[in-house]
């Protein structure tokens, strides 16, 4: 019997399912995905409030990946221990399986009805939120359909005496099985999908029940090895010991569970004739016998990881990205999290920049000017690193908040990089000068300086402070900061005039020195500014006033 079109009709059923499990995940993420992070953070103080939030996040995300994105980036940035984030990923685990138990029913019928609701919600115009929901609905109404489908076609192909030589060699041999499972799951991305598919097979008894929990082990383990793999390469392995720690504790399951196949299989089935019920619960049970051994242990289990990975102390190249995870851009709220991440390395980057200028220009320190310098290409480096991976998103799926934060995230960084082009190519070239012809500023105009340069590094905090608060409050008192500057201008300026009336040739100089030092330090803040205060209040409706007040207007 030819298998191509039924093979190439089963791929096309998977792929189906696939998409309404992506749909499903984007709706959710795009609908709830800044309350979901809220909730995933708000509860990691606990082990047992963390596990509960991850199973209720992935239970409404259906990827347990994202979960555990959304919690190693509160790990990396030392927000939480490393006991509840396990917990988090112990509940995840738990939550992927709901979806598998509603699917296990007979609930083909409400395809249709899943996908007519979805499509009314869908293009019902003036809601993002319900335009949001109409995509789940959709999303789920597939996934039967898909269901649907993949069982239909495999049914004559039940009794074919090649397939059943292929599965019985499959079934003799569990690890085989669970190997082939693991496989599809990395491949596909998807745990769910392959549960489901799996949980297909088996109620047409394509798979014999114990092939069936084999399979699930190997989905179970593959899921665990996505995050591992294609996470963030970098030298410090420690940043990993999230995904490894889930990674490890998920073999250790999988090994016992094939151990003991055998007797749970005659366990299962004695319990649920249903095989398709069966493999759902197995799945669940899998998941929830491995929560409770490792809940209590996870302190121990930490303390081992710890030693096991040692954090690595090594001089890193410091325009290198450290947050920017591929492996997050499948989830726009983790990434834009991950970017603005990154985006506060170059508010450290100029902040050093600018400490190095002030020593260079009260102390007179030549090899502060060459560090400050180096800087400035850290700054740009990681300003393009953070454009290409803003820009390498899936925009269709960025909601209208999504590209927002984008935006906010793209000038404040393109400002901070041009802020460290005025430190490089105007600030430290003037200090260069002075040095070199041995110009002496007057006592009270290098206090100013001063004063001004640790005014800039205050103004450089509130706009990294303002990049993740956005509050408006805190947008005015930074765009005030630009009338300080300005006055500071207009005073240099009228001395630098009276110092050429008199007609003294060195006042003139030091003069207008320090007149275009202020100028720089004026063009620096503009830049801060704009990179923060402004679009926090161009979206609460400040921005012209405050505009016109700041240029005097």
């Amino acid at each position: 019997m030819d298998f191509s079109l039924p093979l190439v009709g089963v791929a096309g059923a998977a792929a189906l399912l696939l998409w309404g499990t992506h749909m499903v995940r984007t709706g959710v993420q795009r609908a709830f995905g800044p309350r979901l992070r809220a909730v995933l953070g708000g509860a990691l103080k606990g082990r047992l409030r963390a596990f509960l939030a991850g199973l209720g996040v992935t239970a409404a995300l259906q990827s347990s990946t994202a979960t555990g994105l959304m919690t190693a980036g509160f790990v990396a940035g030392g927000l939480v221990d490393l006991v509840p984030a396990l917990a988090v990923m112990l509940g995840a685990n738990v939550g992927t399986t709901l979806i598998a138990q509603a699917f296990s029913f007979d609930v083909a019928a409400f395809s249709p009805a899943l996908v007519l609701v979805g499509y009314v919600l869908f293009r019902r115009a003036g809601s993002p939120l319900v335009h949001d929901l109409g995509r789940v609905f959709i999303g789920f109404g597939l996934m039967l359909l898909a269901l649907h489908q993949i069982i239909a076609l495999a049914a004559p192909y039940e009794d074919e005496p090649s397939l059943r030589m292929f599965l019985g060699a499959v079934a003799s041999v569990p690890l085989l099985a669970a190997f082939l499972a693991a496989a599809a799951t990395f491949a596909l991305h998807s745990s769910v999908a392959v549960v489901l598919l799996v949980m297909s097979f088996a109620a047409r008894g394509v798979v014999p029940p114990e092939t069936a929990f084999a399979m699930i082990l190997g989905a179970n383990f593959g899921t665990a090895l996505n995050p591992v793999l294609e996470g963030p390469a970098g030298d410090d392995a420690a940043a990993r010991r999230l995904t490894i720690g889930n990674l490890l504790n998920r073999a250790l399951g999988v090994a016992a569970g094939l151990a003991l196949l055998a007797p749970a299989s005659r366990l299962m089935v004695t319990l649920e004739p249903d095989p398709a019920r069966a493999a759902a619960d197995f799945h669940t049970l899998f998941n929830v016998a491995l929560a409770a051994l490792f809940l209590p242990l996870l302190a121990p289990y930490a303390a081992l990881l710890r030693r096991l990975i040692p954090a690595r102390i090594s001089p890193a190249d410091p325009s290198r990205p450290l947050y920017l995870d591929a492996n997050a851009r499948e989830t726009p709220i983790v990434a834009l999290g991950a970017a603005a991440r990154e985006a506060l390395r170059l508010v450290d980057a100029l902040e050093a920049m600018l400490t190095g200028a002030l020593d260079a220009l009260v102390q007179g320190d030549r090899r502060q000017i060459a560090d400050a310098r180096r800087l400035d290409d850290v700054l740009d480096r990681l300003n393009g690193a953070i454009k290409a991976y803003l820009s390498s998103l899936d925009h269709e799926e960025l909601s209208r908040d999504d590209h927002r934060r984008m935006t906010e995230i793209l000038v404040f960084s393109t400002n901070l990089e041009q802020a460290g082009d005025v430190v490089d190519r105007s600030l430290l070239p003037h200090a260069a000068k002075r040095l070199k012809r041995g110009l002496a500023l007057p006592k009270e105009s290098e206090d100013e300086i001063r004063a001004l340069m640790e005014r800039l590094v205050v103004n450089l905090r509130a706009s990294a402070s303002l990049l993740m608060t956005e509050d408006a409050r805190a947008a005015r008192l930074l765009a005030a900061e630009k009338a300080t500057f300005r006055d500071a201008e207009t005073r240099a300026t009228g001395a630098h005039f009276e110092a050429m009336r008199r007609g003294r040739l060195d006042a003139i100089e030091t003069s207008s020195l320090y007149l275009d030092l202020l100028r720089d330090m004026k063009m620096i803040n503009s830049h801060i500014v704009s990179a923060a205060a402004y679009p926090v209040l161009e979206r609460t409706g400040d921005l012209l006033p405050t505009r016109l007040a700041s240029s005097g207007e």
